[in-house]
């Protein structure tokens, strides 16, 4: 059956059990939460699963007595513990995503003769994970290995534009956001107008909005429920993105996301 978002937030993907064991829930939810942003407080957990701070405390001390969570000093702050990050570590592994996706990429540096980068999502943040410089003796270079503020970028807003209203304000709790460049979106409200503009048009487009002189256009790529959310993204020198060249590079980057799709969900 279809998934349903609850009123806490969270996704159910069956209905209720006829004898739920409420503590596994709310450990999950913990999980869920931890694999949402890199930090949770004490008082969220308890405020978000409706329980009070002590019985807070207790899930989030089994949980790192098992290594899903890591306390900071003060234990007012929780972090993912060690089996969790084995864990995500371990179904990342299945998914090969720049062995999957490098064809691709050679394709569309040969094709558009500029930089071509990948990157993923990682809360909200954009890693990096390959790229293939231009050529050409005035380029943008590569970014393989840096991490960026997704709302920055056009590759996170290609992928924030697929999460729901819901998630996107979890993720970004407050409306105000740090920037890079004095394009940079500032707001959320601003960011979530931005983003319903690439759900329309299937695109997302950043100039110079994480680095002056930078611009670039990403598309999503669909990878599947065990797969990090990643984009491709064709970066090019601010002054040479003219309509006409974005015309050209969503062209390229959509016919090369079909045939993605097609490769990963044949």
């Amino acid at each position: 059956m279809p998934s349903s978002v609850e009123a806490d937030g969270f996704r159910a993907y069956s209905p209720v059990p006829q004898y739920p064991v409420v503590s596994i829930d709310h450990a999950l939810k913990i999980i869920l939460m931890l694999g949402e942003r890199s930090d949770i407080r004490l008082d969220e957990v308890g405020d978000r699963l409706g329980v009070a701070p002590s019985t807070a405390r207790r899930l989030l001390a089994t949980l790192q007595y098992r290594g899903f969570a890591q306390p900071n000093p003060g234990h007012t702050m929780y972090g993912p513990g060690e089996t969790w990050t084995n864990l995500v570590s371990s179904v990342l592994r299945r998914f090969d995503i720049r062995m999957t996706l490098r064809p691709f990429i050679e394709k569309l540096n040969a094709e558009l003769r500029e930089t071509v980068h990948v990157g993923v999502r990682d809360g909200a943040v954009i890693r990096f994970v390959d790229a293939l410089e231009s050529r050409r003796a005035v380029r943008v270079t590569s970014r393989l290995g840096r991490i960026v503020p997704a709302h920055c970028t056009s590759t996170g807003k290609a992928i924030l534009a697929q999460l729901d209203p819901t998630d996107l304000r979890r993720l970004y709790p407050d409306d105000g956001l740090p920037g890079l460049t004095a394009r940079s979106i500032r707001r959320r409200s601003e960011l979530e107008a931005e983003l319903a503009a690439v759900r329309w048009q299937g695109f997302a487009i950043s100039r110079e909005e994480s680095e002056e002189g930078v611009s670039s256009v990403a598309v999503a790529i669909r990878a599947g429920v065990w797969a990090p959310a990643v984009a491709v993204t064709v970066s090019v020198p601010a002054g040479r993105l003219g309509s006409g060249e974005i015309r050209r590079i969503v062209t390229a980057l959509t016919t090369v996301g079909t045939e993605i799709n097609e490769l990963l969900h044949s």
